[in-house]
Order: C-alpha cells, then structure tokens, then sequence
C-alpha cells in the first residue's frame, strides 16, 4: 500500500502500526517521507480494506490524497 499526500511520518507511522495491530494485520513500514509512505500489508482482504479507509480517515494532521495497492504474491504460493 502507497499513501501519498501530506504525511506528517512522525504521528502517522505509529497511528499506522496500531491501527494494523488492532486489526490483525501483519505491517512493514517500507519507506516513510513527507509525502509518501510505503507499507507492506498481510492479512484476510476485508481487513486490509478496512485499513484503507482507517488511513483516509486517519488522524487530523495528516492529509492523505491517494492511496494504490498493489498485489505481491507469495514466494511459496
């Protein structure tokens, strides 16, 4: 999942890591900017949507103009 827009990475990374974990998601924070960050998501689909729209609502001093998600398959499966 890529998030673009006006990330303040300092109170959104952690707002995302509990966020993932409260949802059951496994999380890797891949690279964090100002205006983007990049999170490797795992888990039943319906939660990762779930963490979509948690993101575009996400806290007040954040602005999130785009998010894309992309796929990976598993090396094993």
């Amino acid at each position: 999942m890529t998030i673009r827009g006006e990330l303040d990475a300092d109170s959104f990374l952690p707002w995302i890591r509990r966020h993932a974990s409260k949802l059951g998601l496994f999380q890797d924070i891949v690279h964090s900017g100002p205006d983007r960050i990049e999170v490797d998501l795992a888990g039943a689909p319906e939660l990762i949507d779930m963490m979509e729209v948690g993101c575009l609502l996400g806290p007040i001093n954040v602005w999130v103009e785009t998010i894309d998600r992309r796929r990976v398959s598993n090396a094993g499966g």
